[in-house]
Formats: structure tokens, sequence, C-alpha cells
């Protein structure tokens, strides 16, 4: 077993002084060399900065703070952080459930190509936020102050073109969108560059999962419920799924026996997370072990989440924390299979 911890990093202030924080994080780290490995040496800045000028002005001035922490010019701090026009990314795990009161999810991937570091952030202009972080600015999943939870599930590489990572999708629905009917529209607009599920929920009540590729959006819903895993499930789309899908069913399938139970936000964060559940896995290796578990309780504005084999269970009222009262912790400890 190996040491596996991942820090809490809560920043106020402007866009270039949360950015500066994160580029602080991962100054003269190993994950610069992750970073490097897996982007463009340059990427179309001039394209980059139109898509962010007309959506989401403040994360350029958080790249530009991020330049400062790392000490690296801009224009490579654009193309290691901003998620744009990436090369194909290696498939990745994520399982969620959905329902009018809670939003719970896995993130299943490598521990060498996990940024390590959950954010609380509040800038001065876009809605505060917690999750995961990934690849800096971007997110794996998290929640807003208006109680919006979103989070990324890979299909396939299919059409796979020039635009935003899931990830820096999910950091512009959550700093600009209130509201699932908010995210679905921006989603409809954004350049997307792979085939992606988003499954969200707000403290509304309405639920969804969005399936994403280059060529289009198309929204599945209900009223109580839904289960998202690594596969477009609507006729229109299931093309583009890839070729070997059984995994995502088995796990889709097993959600759905679960959803019925009327667990509390704790059992099924433990549903989740428990080692020998169907929904953790341990093939580091072969890019498919479990990192974390995030979730969110619509009713309660309370965020649980957790890290692989931790004996801690983070509890965060984060209503609480947007006006103002920090967390305590500093970071969440776990343990994960030798690689």
């Amino acid at each position: 077993m190996s040491n596996f911890n991942v820090r809490i990093l809560q920043t106020r202030g402007s866009s270039f002084d949360i950015g500066l924080e994160i580029g602080k994080f991962f100054k003269d780290t190993p994950l610069m060399n992750s970073f490097e490995a897996i982007t463009k040496p340059e990427i179309d800045y001039v394209n980059l900065k139109s898509i962010f000028s007309s959506i989401s002005p403040h994360l350029l001035e958080e790249l530009e703070g991020i330049s400062e922490g790392v000490g690296i010019p801009f224009n490579k701090a654009a193309a290691l952080f901003s998620g744009y026009d990436l090369p194909r990314v290696a498939a990745m795990g994520c399982s969620a459930v959905i329902t009018n009161e809670y939003y719970v999810r896995n993130y299943d991937f490598s521990p060498f190509l996990y940024d390590g570091l959950f954010s609380l952030i509040q800038a001065n202009n876009s809605y505060a936020s917690a999750g995961y972080n990934l690849q800096g600015i971007g997110r794996h999943d998290g929640v807003n102050e208006h109680g919006l939870a979103v989070g990324l599930h890979f299909v396939s590489n299919m059409e796979h073109t020039k635009g935003l990572s899931a990830w820096t999708s999910i950091r512009m629905v959550l700093d600009s969108c209130s509201s699932v009917n908010e995210a679905i529209t921006l989603l409809k607009e954004l350049p997307h560059s792979a085939c992606y599920n988003f499954s969200m929920g707000d403290r509304k009540g309405r639920i969804a999962v969005v399936e994403a590729s280059p060529q289009g959006v198309i929204t599945r819903e209900h009223s109580d419920h839904l289960t998202c895993t690594n596969h477009f499930q609507q006729e229109n789309h299931i093309h583009k799924n890839r070729q070997s899908i059984e995994g995502s069913i088995r796990r889709n399938n097993y959600l759905q026996g679960i959803q019925d139970a009327e667990l509390t936000q704790a059992e099924l964060v433990y549903k989740f997370s428990v080692k020998d559940s169907p929904l953790f896995f341990r093939d580091y290796k072969a890019l498919f072990g479990t990192l974390h578990t995030f979730s969110y309780s619509f009713n309660e504005g309370k965020v649980v989440t957790t890290i692989a084999q931790s004996e801690q269970l983070l509890e965060i009222d984060f209503q609480d924390w947007v006006v103002g009262n920090d967390i305590a912790e500093i970071q969440m400890d776990g343990l994960i299979e030798n690689m």
C-alpha cells in the first residue's frame, strides 16, 4: 500500500490571486512533467482567448496568476492548464447517482495524472464553488453556491477535435450557471473536444445527464433519479460509444439497483467508497483505480467527500463556507494499492 494525499485549498479574492495560489501548489512538482506529457508545446492562443473571453474571461486572469505562481510564460501556462486543444486523453472511469436529494459519484483513473487538490474558491467575478481540480483550472466534479452539482464521465474519443476539455467545461458551468437549465444551455454552446457525459442536479430538484460530443448535445432527464457511467444511452448517440462498454453497463446496472433503497447521503457515499464495493476499483496500473468520492446534498447544502481507502469522511457545510467561514482541514489522507 502507498500513502495517497489530497491537499485542500481555500482561497477568496481576485481570479488572479486564486490562480497564483494554484500555481504555487504546482510549482516544482512532478505534476508539471505529467502536464507536459499530455499537452501540446503550443496551442492556438488567439482561438483560446476568443472562447474564454466570450464565456469565462476571469479564467484568463486565473491563468495569468498560475503563470506567475509557477514561474513560466503565460502562453506556456495556457498550454499546460487551460484544457484547450489537448491530444486524445486515455479513458477514465466515473459512476454517479443523481436524485432530487443527492448527487454522488466516484472518479477512477491513475494517481500519476491526478492533481491531488480539492479547492474551495470564491472569486470576485464568478460563483463560489467546491470541487476536485483537474489540470489546474478544471474540475472533475463540484458544486457551486447556487447548489448546482456537476461531474464528468468519459465516453469516447469519437470525432475528437480541437476544443475544450470536459473538465474546463465543468469549471465554466460551475462559475457561471445557477441551475441545470442554465448548465444545459451553456454546454450546448461550448466546443467539445471529445465525447463525455455530464451528470448534474440542482437544489430546485431538476436532474439531467448531458451527452456531449463534438457534433452535438443530447439531454437525458428524469423527474426523480438518474444513473450515469461511461457510455451514451440515447439512441441517436450510442454509435459514438467505445466497442467495449461491458464494465460501464455493469456499473450502471448496479447503480440502478441501489437508487431506490432510500439511503442517506453518508450511506450512499459508503456504497461508492468502501473498497469491496462493485464501484471501487484498484487497477491503478491500467488507469482504472478509484481516487475519490464526491457527494452533495441539495436540501442541506452539505458536501461529503473522501479519497481512496481513507478513514476520513470530510463534511463541509458549503453555504456556511460561502458566507466566510473556512473549514479547519488542510489535507485528506488515504491509501492506494502499490503501483
